[in-house]
């Protein structure tokens, strides 16, 4: 069993289009993850919240659609272990992806894939998502997506990769 199938699946709004910031969603290793990542950030001056968590199929359709995702089925946002954090200067949105380069540091510090990188350090990214944070590495998405593999409360990203080579 897992967080996927045992909260999430049951949960109401597992088929809803509407966006979503329940950290609630959130597995609960990701949760931790995340507000320490925003606790962080805030004592660096920053204000970091949460935009987004779980993502269902029929939203990832329409962030597809919408031309806002390159992935037409649902990713880690629909198994519990990522967020979409927003950052905020002077109570205004920021979407200059420049300004949260913070968040690689805070993300390896706390166990997250920042998706500026996507893990990838030092290597130039063609598809950066900026206040994307996800608990799995790249290459353990397909695992996650086929339900073979779901990581566990305290699964670390960096070690994984470490051991992965």
């Amino acid at each position: 069993m897992s967080f996927y199938t045992d909260v999430l699946m049951k949960d109401p709004r597992f088929n809803s289009t509407n966006t979503i910031n329940d950290v609630s969603l959130l597995e609960p290793g990701t949760r931790a993850a995340v507000a320490a990542i925003i606790a962080d950030a805030k004592a660096m001056g920053h204000d970091l919240r949460v935009g987004e968590t779980y993502r269902s199929q029929a939203r990832q359709h329409q962030v597809f659609m919408a031309g806002a995702s390159h992935l037409s089925k649902v990713g880690c946002h629909g198994y519990g272990i990522a967020a979409d954090l927003q950052l905020f200067e002077g109570g205004q949105y920021v979407k200059d992806g420049g300004k949260y380069n913070f968040l690689l540091a805070l993300c390896k510090k706390h166990g997250m894939v920042s998706g500026i990188d996507w893990g990838h350090t030092g290597k130039h990214n063609s598809q950066p998502d900026a206040g994307h944070v996800q608990r799995v590495p790249i290459w353990r998405q397909p695992a996650l997506f086929s339900r073979s593999w779901y990581p566990p409360t305290t699964y670390d990203p960096w070690q994984d990769v470490q051991g992965h080579g």
